[in-house]
């Protein structure tokens, strides 16, 4: 059986130079798509479902880690989950938990060596069963150990659209932040509102006591949080106290809701 293998990486010299190493450490391996960031990576790995992704740890419009979140979540249950390698600079702030969790990586510029050592420990896993059962758990792990963006000035009132009104909403009255389209949907107990700054920008500017990212598209207030549920699958839900939609945690954001 031919493996296959996916490569995300926005530097194209780079990525050429990184699939030029695997065909010549790996001459069987088919390399079925190269993707220039993460949200590509995503569609073609679930579109493709290759057995490897390589990802580049920093990729415009979403991370490695980020990619490789969003398809463990959205993988067909029917195929294992592929194996991940993460690509990084050696001063990459993800190097030591990439160490700690035993996550594959290989390091920029691309070393025969290294990479040589990964392709076996690759061969060896996928010459057994290939299952990538780990993952969840591994980027859980990694999530766990990556440091917060630097604060910024704290926000005390949103200023957000609606219709043709703008509204000034205290940050404490926020009930979670959403990702929708160009825009971030401010949701209250009475209703939502819409600004154009994104997650990104955002989170660094609220109170990381009571503000926390629990996926790549939502941004929660703590003290709204009724409880987490985990269901039979593994996967994370929040009830909210005083709304009636359920928010999912990602798997990078899991560790937020262990028992103390």
């Amino acid at each position: 059986m031919t493996i296959r293998a996916l490569i995300a990486e926005d530097e194209p010299i780079l990525a050429a130079t990184l699939a030029k190493s695997l065909q010549r450490l790996w001459p069987e391996l088919a390399i079925v798509a190269i993707c220039p960031n993460g949200l590509d990576a995503v569609e073609q790995a679930l579109e493709l479902r290759p057995d490897i992704l390589f990802l580049d740890i920093k990729m415009p419009g979403q991370t490695g880690l980020e990619a490789a979140d969003e398809v463990a979540e959205r993988w067909n249950a029917s195929k294992p989950l592929p194996q991940v390698v993460f690509v990084t600079a050696y001063d990459d702030y993800a190097i030591d938990a990439f160490e700690q969790a035993a996550a594959d990586y290989v390091l920029k510029p691309v070393n025969d060596a290294r990479l040589g050592k990964t392709v076996e420990r690759l061969r060896q896993r996928l010459a057994n069963d290939g299952a990538n059962s780990e993952l969840p758990a591994l980027l859980a792990q990694i999530g766990a150990m990556l440091p917060a963006e630097a604060p910024q000035p704290r926000l005390s009132i949103i200023r957000a659209a609606v219709g043709n009104q703008v509204r000034l909403i205290p940050v404490r009255d926020v009930v979670y932040f959403q990702a929708v389209d160009k825009y971030v949907s401010v949701v209250t107990q009475e209703g939502e509102a819409l600004i154009r700054l994104s997650l990104k920008e955002l989170l660094p500017q609220l109170d990381t006591d009571q503000f926390c990212q629990i996926h790549r598209g939502t941004i929660v207030n703590l003290s709204c949080v009724d409880r987490a549920t985990r269901d039979d699958f593994g996967k994370l839900t929040l009830s909210l106290k005083n709304r009636p939609e359920k928010l999912r945690v990602s798997l990078l954001y899991t560790h937020l809701f262990r028992q103390m």
